[in-house]
């Protein structure tokens, strides 16, 4: 097997401009964000967009003929390494979430019809998009359980049923709504997606759901709500149904899977810049008669980041690899692994930096109060890390069998605690010994005779 942990040297580039096109002009934007209109906002970040479309970086999740560049799982991860230190940036690169996710999701399930009338102006940044699928009165980590229906009616469908947590919903020109079409089915097969313009008669926007991340909305610039929203009687063209009935679920798995390596790989991001913010710390401030980075406990602290941020980096590269390789399907458990170990790297990368700044660390003078705020949010959304856990063990089970017992059936039970002849481990030691003493018996014997 060959590795090589080098990047071509033309990307190698691209992403050497990348970096400092974040720092020089994308960070200082930052601090702006919650005190501009919408329309100053967008004057800001237009000429941004524009290089970034001049370097041909834009909208890179996706295939060229639909705007993007094709670069496959890896180069993306590459790339939202860097992108990740800010929340601000992937909307400059045209790969913001859900948008990106509902393209990748239009790109692989809709029609020509629908390409054109919502894909081209999602990425062009023409339109923006929602993604429905969390609903409030069940859990939302077991989808079969979804409860809004699609009915249909003629030529239309007619929704009812309620979401929540409906990323980017109340700013959103249509949402791409999960709903059950057909609940005679097992429910794998009985759900299906449709796009719901926002504008629809029966889709209510009640409210951004206040949360850890944002819990007082602030006037001006978000980087986008948690809405829930109502939809009443809500009657959709038929043609408005992406992919064919019953194909929810495959197209919701298409959509997560690349996403969840694009938010690992962001996290990594996150943690190098709460990385670099601690180092910085630790060099400035004096304590009990010595710089922090002259104590143990802080040399412990970054090297456990730093250990913990490389091995998750590597981590989700190969899931990367393995996705460019065999497909999101073959590839669920290496995804679902980063997913839970990138929230875990997140979380202590944040605590430590925090930690080590004290209390101008717990203000909102330093922006880890917010990063530590949106850390929590990982563990939860794209699926909680304990199913992610579960699909780990499963897959990892179907690779190994039990030990099958011998002899007499009726004996195999034996009191509590008791090693039953014949379902003794595989290393069992005393086992193992008497086997090889028959494999190797007659070696020993010569030697025995020899000596």
């Amino acid at each position: 097997m060959a590795w090589d942990f080098e990047t071509d040297s033309d990307y190698a580039k691209r992403l050497i401009w990348v970096r400092e096109f974040l720092d020089n002009e994308i960070l200082p934007l930052e601090t702006l964000l919650h005190d501009v209109s919408e329309a100053e906002w967008k004057k800001l970040t237009d000429s941004l967009k524009q290089q970034v479309k001049d370097h041909e970086l834009w909208a890179c999740h996706l295939d060229p003929e639909l705007g993007g560049q094709g670069y496959g799982q890896v180069k993306l991860g590459l790339l939202h390494e860097i992108l990740g230190r800010s929340s601000i940036a992937p909307g400059i690169f045209g790969n913001q979430a859900p948008d990106s996710g509902n393209a990748e999701l239009l790109a692989l399930g809709g029609d020509d019809e629908q390409k054109e009338k919502w894909l081209k102006p999602l990425l062009a940044g023409e339109l923006r998009s929602a993604f429905s699928m969390t609903e409030p009165d069940v859990a939302g980590s077991d989808p079969t359980l979804i409860q809004t229906a699609a009915v249909l009616d003629g030529d239309e469908y007619v929704i009812d049923g309620k979401k929540w947590y409906t990323s980017n919903g109340s700013r959103a020109d249509f949402l791409i709504v999960m709903a059950v079409t057909n609940p005679e089915v097992h429910p794998y097969q009985g759900s299906s997606m449709f796009v719901v313009p926002t504008d629809l008669e029966g889709v209510e926007i009640v409210r951004d759901v206040p949360n850890m991340h944002h819990p007082y909305p602030p006037p001006g610039m978000q980087p986008g709500g948690h809405a829930e929203v109502a939809y009443r009687s809500v009657r959709v063209p038929k043609e408005n149904l992406i992919g064919s009935e019953g194909d929810g679920f495959v197209l919701a798995q298409k959509r997560l899977g690349p996403g969840r390596i694009h938010h690992a790989m962001r996290w990594i991001g996150q943690a190098k810049r709460a990385m670099d913010m601690m180092c910085e710390r630790a060099l400035t401030r004096r304590a009990h008669g010595s710089l922090l980075a002259e104590k143990q406990m802080i040399q412990d602290f970054i090297a456990e980041t730093r250990i913990e941020i490389e091995s998750t980096r590597l981590l989700c590269l190969y899931a990367a690899w393995h996705m460019d390789k065999h497909g999101s399907s073959k590839s669920r458990t290496e995804i679902a692994m980063i997913k839970v170990q990138g929230t875990k790297m997140l979380y202590n990368a944040i605590d430590r930096a925090i930690q080590v700044y004290g209390s101008l660390g717990y203000s909102a003078d330093m922006p880890l109060e917010e990063m530590y705020r949106m850390a929590r949010a990982t563990r939860i959304l794209d699926g909680p890390d304990e199913v992610h856990k579960v699909t780990i063990a499963r897959q990892t089970l179907k690779g190994y069998e039990g030990v099958e017992a011998q002899g007499d059936e009726s004996g195999r039970e034996g009191r509590k605690g008791e090693v039953k002849e014949g379902m003794l481990p595989t290393e069992h030691i005393p086992t193992r010994k008497e086997a090889a003493l028959k494999k190797f018996g007659d070696l020993l014997e010569a030697r025995t005779a020899n000596s």
